[in-house]
């Protein structure tokens, strides 16, 4: 009898056996597993292609990595997702892209072995793992300074071309405590992520967001919560008239992360993610109540936070949950509420990434509809005339 040899997919020539055949495969060096899989034939670029990006994607079952995987796997990206706890949290991204396309690897943040497994045969990492309060587990610093720290060493000495972070817009130091009585360690914990970033990954992307909206956020929903507000009454830092903010549509922050991860010449830069315009607070929570035909005619009303004689805040406040504060309610995410974005001139933004972004007056109505009063009411077209939109504030 005779055996097959095979040189990767082609027969190179019959050998002979005496009783049997046995078939040998010969890997190819062009295809080798211990390589960069980056390395692959490339195709068009669509989602049934491969693009030649292998990135591996860190809190990819956040709320801003479920945008970034969706936009990764339309332009043929294959992605690696680590995860943490139930697999089935981050199954659902495996629509994301084409059959093969997605691949899955269980990881801790402490953990540099898994790590190292995770971006492996990837040349491009995303970090988007963050935290808007502590856990028993996990506390700022950990999560912040310490695991992105860990993510850029491992990645640069794995090898990876580009690392690009998510951080947030108004990180500094020395904060000024604003609701509460000592400064934000949020606002610490991301500014000193960001310094550890660098000093691992000298090339990184910092990508700085301010206050992020979309569908299943923290932003527009933690005001639509009954947690949020007692009865009819909303409390308001200084009753929201000295917080200006400009806020961005996820799906902009996500297309402005692929977009950098595919433009070498965003190596070492800094980009501000905000919005197109500025607010005054006071005014887009009206207008959100508005939207939710929860208005003046209504009751409702907002007030200075520091009279707040509300019991059910309080009691959301103390973080009775087991698992996670009430409505998203807690003190850190009322100072981060109340800080008025910083956005400096001069640095890039978005923009500069190629995206056109998306203005709140088209998107938000959407995103409160599930919240309005009386939803089961079917209204006649023009019986509830649309508010008017906020007013802009110049910078």
């Amino acid at each position: 009898m005779a055996s097959l040899a095979f040189t990767g997919n082609l027969v190179s020539k019959i050998i002979p056996k005496k009783g049997h055949i046995s078939i040998v495969y010969i890997q190819s060096g062009q295809y080798s597993s211990e390589q960069n899989l980056a390395a692959y034939k490339r195709g068009t670029g669509g989602r049934s292609s491969f693009n030649g990006v292998v990135a591996t994607v860190f809190g990819c079952t956040g709320f801003v990595g479920r945008y970034v995987c969706n936009r990764l796997g339309k332009i043929g990206t294959q992605m690696i997702l680590p995860y943490r706890g139930d697999f089935y949290d981050a199954a659902r991204l495996k629509v994301c892209g084409d059959l093969g396309q997605v691949l899955f690897a269980p990881y801790d943040l402490r953990d540099e072995e898994s790590i190292r497994r995770a971006v492996k045969y990837s040349n491009v990492v995303i970090n988007l793992v963050g935290r808007d309060y502590e856990t028993k587990n996990f506390k700022y610093k950990a999560v912040h300074v310490d695991g992105p720290r860990r993510l850029a060493r491992i990645s640069r000495e794995m090898g990876v071309d580009r690392f690009i972070h998510l951080s947030y817009l108004n990180a500094e130091p020395n904060p000024k405590p604003l609701v509460m009585k000592s400064p934000s360690m949020y606002k610490v914990s991301k500014y000193h992520g960001e310094l550890a970033v660098k000093e691992e990954f000298p090339t990184a992307t910092i990508i700085r967001a301010s206050d992020i909206y979309g569908s299943e956020d923290r932003f527009i929903r933690s005001i639509a919560s009954i947690w949020r507000r007692h009865n009819r009454y909303m409390p308001l830092y200084r009753n929201g008239m000295e917080t200006v903010k400009q806020p961005v549509y996820v799906s902009d922050v996500a297309q402005g992360i692929v977009n950098a991860a595919r433009d070498p010449d965003t190596r070492c830069q800094v980009y501000q993610a905000v919005g197109p315009k500025r607010y005054l607070w006071h005014e887009l929570v009206w207008w959100f109540f508005r939207l939710m035909r929860k208005d003046e005619k209504w009751g409702f009303k907002t007030y200075d936070m520091k009279y707040d004689p509300v019991l059910p805040f309080k009691v959301a406040l103390a973080n009775m949950s087991p698992a996670y504060p009430f409505g998203s309610l807690h003190w850190e995410g009322l100072e981060k509420e109340a800080t008025t974005d910083n956005v400096v001139k001069g640095v890039p933004t978005l923009e500069d990434l190629g995206v056109t972004l998306t203005p709140m007056e088209d998107q938000v109505p959407w995103e409160l509809r599930p919240y309005r009063a009386h939803q089961y009411y079917i209204d006649q077209i023009g019986e509830f005339p649309r508010p008017p939109n906020p007013k802009v504030v110049n910078y």
